[in-house]
């Protein structure tokens, strides 16, 4: 079943990770620093790096065989990084499976010397949250990562941004993230982005 879930999830993610490399490097500068939380096989890490020129490690609390980028263990509670020691900090689909997702966007606040960039889920359009929990449970079943299935709304984005120190400077509350089809149900308004600045 979960071999098959990932077959099945496959185009799905090359589209995924061709949009976002395109998107995300909007806001990267060559020869900057990129710790990707949460990274996986650093797939998307590996990605940036060769398209927009960044210095990409990731960190993970599971760290995999044969990661596409250099990966430190994270123990879950603290980032094992020095205060302002890189100059973005990625959280690609993380947060939504956190806990407590204020203490992993604090301490991403505390150790990024110029950006937080946030890729997550948001509630808010038609039938938001059967739609977010079903692409969410596709998208890690075959990977047996856990789902909480809790979205917040953009103004629950900001109020958890406020209560961890970081300004918005840009934000989209609506991505084509997937191919057409899947798009007009998973992607446009389901998708949220923002670039957030430390308040120092």
């Amino acid at each position: 079943m979960k071999a098959l879930l990932r077959a099945l999830h496959a185009p799905v993610y090359d589209r995924r990770l061709e949009v976002l490399v395109s998107l995300l490097g909007s806001y990267l500068e060559g020869g900057e620093t990129l710790l990707d939380v949460g990274c996986g096989a650093g797939t998307l890490g590996s990605a940036l790096a060769k398209a927009h020129g960044v210095e990409v490690s990731g960190i993970e609390t599971n760290v995999r065989e044969g990661c596409a980028i250099p990966v430190e263990p994270y123990d879950g509670a603290t980032l094992p990084k020095e205060d302002n020691s890189v100059d973005t900090v990625l959280i690609a689909d993380v947060l939504h499976h956190e806990e407590e997702p204020e203490r992993l966007l604090c301490e991403a606040a505390r150790i990024a010397r110029k950006r937080v960039i946030v890729k997550d889920h948001k509630v808010g359009a038609l039938l938001a949250w059967p739609r977010i929990s079903l692409i969410d449970w596709a998208a890690n079943a075959g990977y047996g990562v856990r789902c909480l299935f809790r979205y917040p709304s953009k103004e629950g984005w900001h109020a958890l941004f406020e209560e961890c120190g970081l300004r918005v400077q840009e934000e989209r509350s609506s991505i084509n993230l997937y191919p057409a089809g899947l798009n007009l149900i998973f992607g446009r308004r389901l998708q949220y982005l923002a670039v957030l600045n430390p308040i120092q």
